[in-house]
């Protein structure tokens, strides 16, 4: 198996783990391995302006280039380091770039979750009325 297919099967296998939390959360949730290896809940995708989870999942090229506003890439980056080097979880406010090109303010907390020894990033997100 290559790196590609297994980090498709850790990704699917967490995605299984934390279904419940996926299915019945309040908030947009996403959890994100790399730019190609993520998976949402219906409320994210639709956050994002997109039809399902499926199909923002399918986006492959710079996650946050593609639907994170510039001024907020640091801030997200920073924590998803933090989350990745030292298992730090965070609250921070993003601005997210939809799928029409309207911006949403969102909180956003992340936290770092180990499965199979790989590190992911679990993202909880609200939006700011």
């Amino acid at each position: 198996m290559d790196a590609h297919q297994h980090h498709e099967e850790l990704v699917k296998g967490i995605f299984e783990q934390l279904k419940d939390i996926f299915d019945s959360s309040e908030q947009a949730v996403y959890l994100y391995l790399d730019d190609v290896h993520k998976v949402c809940n219906k409320k994210f995708a639709s956050l994002l302006g997109y039809k399902s989870p499926d199909e923002w999942s399918k986006k492959e090229i710079s996650f946050t280039d593609l639907f994170v506003d510039e001024k907020s890439q640091r801030d997200l980056v920073s924590a998803y380091q933090n989350a990745m080097e030292k298992s730090i979880g965070s609250t921070i406010n993003v601005t997210w770039k939809r799928k029409d090109g309207k911006q949403v303010k969102t909180t956003v907390i992340l936290v770092p979750i180990s499965y199979h020894g790989h590190m992911f990033a679990l993202h909880f997100i609200s939006e700011m009325r």
